[in-house]
């Protein structure tokens, strides 16, 4: 299969993720608290409780992925089998019904369940994909590279569209507006989905013969670096959602500007796309640890540019350029790693669990993103935030906090989880072992 077609085919998948992934993340709060007519600290508590109970079902998906194996591989018949039940609870999730207030909440709790249920079906065998459609470690990067691209592209179009779209299908009716809107992403991710069907194909198999295997046995299979992994999702996406969910709030009412909110997701493709087109080659450069580190500083420099240059249209796109460049090399980065957690839990505890990993990684994820928005509510409570009001003061600092302070501590976090890592040291060894291994020899019992 052409390398292009089998990367971009790849990385459509997160694209059709991101249609609605990140307008969940950038938008979904406000449609709760200004839209759908629900209190900041509900709607908070609404999302961290949802991602709970739909972590689970990450773990779920995993393990079941890990027990299929069928002709068109173990992660692809999902990929096409959630694809519509995605695209529909899409669009229930923005359909304001005409109940009462605890009926709208339950409405409300039992659609974004469902949805999320709906995105694990699709997205940890997305993430289980990468180490069985190659085995060349630069090529990896190459497909996660490729996937982050997509996923930028998704996010900024989201970023760019989705106001403009409720705007103008809604015409002064946010209701109807959101609903089209998310109707008519749903509907093109379900295609997109497809067209990452058609055009991947799972070719390298474990180095391990597939059996019967219990979850202890399984869980047995995750190994230190793996735990590194899990918690470096969990602090990534837990910046992302804090950042996504207050930027509508931060240019909105801190800075008065909703119309800029189209140029900044324009912006992110500009700023991020340079970092995920160089990364393949700073990988190969250097220890992925090292390019980790690296992102976080980046990332931190431009927060700290957009807090002491807010009043500078210069200063202020120039931050962002910044941590553009910062948050998509520790995403690509991060999701860079995966690969490589896979197969050293085949090389060093003899057990094939991409499906149990993209689980756990889900997991950490969904609750991240779950406490993420519960944080976001409950500061925006604590600070006084009234919806569609003049701000005070303190309204206003409390969103600024959660738009640059927060996700800076988290970022530090982050360079200080990379640290012990040390993966990259041994690649040339597990590449060895393993395909030995899938060449039919027992294996060593001296792996290091």
């Amino acid at each position: 299969m052409n390398k292009w077609k089998k990367r971009i085919g790849y990385g459509a998948g997160d694209f059709a993720c991101n249609l609605v992934f990140s307008t969940m993340a950038s938008y979904l709060l406000f449609f709760y608290t200004d839209v759908f007519g629900i209190t900041a600290t509900v709607a908070g508590t609404l999302m961290l409780v949802t991602k709970v109970i739909d972590a689970f079902a990450d773990t779920g998906m995993g393990l079941l992925v890990d027990r299929t194996h069928t002709r068109w591989g173990q992660g692809r018949p999902y990929i096409l089998i959630g694809a519509i039940p995605f695209a529909v609870f899409t669009i229930m999730t923005f359909i304001v019904p005409d109940f009462s207030m605890s009926g709208k909440i339950l409405w409300a709790y039992i659609t974004y369940c469902l949805l999320n249920i709906a995105y694990s079906v699709v997205n940890i065998p997305l993430n289980t994909l990468v180490p069985r459609l190659t085995s060349d470690n630069h090529e990896r990067n190459w497909l996660v590279s490729t996937r982050m691209i997509c996923a930028l592209i998704g996010t900024a179009l989201v970023m760019s569209i989705t106001t403009p779209l409720v705007n103008f299908f809604g015409h002064g009716d946010n209701h109807k507006g959101y609903l089209i809107t998310m109707t008519i992403y749903g509907i093109a991710a379900v295609f997109v989905f497809l067209f990452t069907f058609m055009n991947t194909k799972e070719v390298i198999p474990p180095s391990v013969q597939p059996g019967k295997s219990s979850f202890k046995q399984d869980f047995k299979g995750l190994t230190g670096p793996a735990v590194i992994f899990f918690i470096l999702n969990f602090l990534y996406f837990g910046l992302f959602v804090i950042r996504n969910t207050t930027v509508i709030y931060y240019f909105t009412y801190n800075l008065g500007h909703t119309d800029w909110l189209t140029f900044v997701g324009l912006f992110g493709i500009l700023s991020g796309l340079p970092m995920l087109l160089i990364l393949p080659w700073l990988q190969k450069k250097m220890p992925k640890r090292n390019v980790l580190l690296l992102s976080t500083a980046i990332y931190i420099a431009g927060d700290l540019v957009i807090y002491f240059g807010k009043t500078s249209p210069v200063l202020l796109i120039a931050g962002l350029a910044i941590t553009g460049l910062g948050i998509y090399g520790i995403f690509g980065t991060t999701f860079a790693i995966q690969p490589d957690i896979v197969d050293y839990s085949e090389y060093k505890k003899n057990r094939s669990i991409a499906g149990m990993i993209a689980a756990f990684q889900g997991f950490s994820v969904k609750v991240s993103l779950g406490l993420g928005s519960a944080l976001v509510g409950m500061i925006l409570k604590m600070g006084g935030y009234i919806p569609n009001v003049k701000q005070t003061a303190t309204a206003l600092n409390y969103i600024e906090v959660s738009f640059i302070w927060i996700p800076l501590v988290i970022c530090v976090l982050i360079g200080i989880t990379i640290i012990p890592y040390k993966l990259d040291d041994k690649r040339a060894e597990m590449d060895l072992e393993l395909e030995r291994r899938r060449s039919g020899a027992t294996p060593n019992q001296n792996v290091g």
